[in-house]
C-alpha cells in the first residue's frame, strides 16, 4: 500500500482548496426569513440584523443617532 513519506503542508493542501473554490461561479442567495432582503447564505442579514430567527446584530436607522 502507498504510503506518503512526509506530511503534506498546510500551504499546499490550501492550494487544492483554493482552485476548488475558484471553480464556483456565485456565492448561493438566500432570503433573509425576516425582512425577505436577499442576503448571501450563512450570513447575519445587513438590513435587520436577524440569523436564524434571532437578532444578533443592532441596526440602527440615520435618523436615530444623535
Amino acid at each position: 500500500m502507498a504510503v506518503p513519506k512526509r506530511k503534506t503542508s498546510k500551504a499546499r493542501r490550501d492550494k487544492r482548496f483554493a482552485q476548488w473554490l475558484r471553480s464556483i461561479d456565485t456565492p448561493s442567495l438566500t432570503t433573509c426569513p425576516h425582512c425577505a432582503e436577499v442576503i448571501p447564505a450563512y450570513r447575519v442579514c445587513p438590513e435587520c440584523g436577524y440569523y436564524k430567527g434571532r437578532q444578533v446584530l443592532v441596526i440602527e436607522e440615520e435618523g436615530e443617532k444623535e
